[in-house]
């Protein structure tokens, strides 16, 4: 487009452009400044309507390096071994690991004796499955 055809051209001279008052139509002044400027002057409101959480910091998150997801209880592994269960011999194998649990925990009795393979169980577990005549294997890895 030729220059000489511009509208700008009539307009040379006149100051504002046909914007008004000086200063309109120039850069961000017409919106309060550019981007996050003015949220604690001008834009206060809209701080507070869209952006509660924009100042200030999260408090400290301590690392939790032990979550437990999925856990079960020396009660169900008869209900365990009978859906996923294998025997080797005369040992009833039951590997929760593979089934995705995590812990095993000492609520209710075991009735049949079981090698158990599990990361974490608790002491009570333990001891409720040796009584039964079983073991639990810590299986870390």
């Amino acid at each position: 487009m030729p220059t000489r055809l511009r509208k700008t051209r009539k307009l040379r001279g006149s100051r504002t452009h046909g914007w008004g008052q000086v200063g309109q139509h120039r850069a961000s002044g017409h919106k309060g400044g550019l981007g996050q400027s003015g949220l604690l002057k001008h834009h206060v409101h809209t701080m507070l309507k869209e952006f509660p959480d924009h100042f200030g910091h999260d408090s400290t998150h301590p690392p939790h390096p032990n979550i437990i997801k999925k856990w079960t209880s020396v009660r169900d592994l008869d209900d365990l071994f009978a859906k996923s269960g294998t025997k080797e011999g005369e040992k009833n194998i039951l590997d929760l690991n593979s089934m995705g649990y995590d812990k095993l925990l000492g609520g209710g009795q075991v009735t049949n004796a079981y090698t158990v393979k599990i990361n974490q169980s608790t002491a009570s577990a333990q001891e409720k499955v040796k009584q039964a005549g079983g073991e639990v294997l810590a299986n870390n890895g």
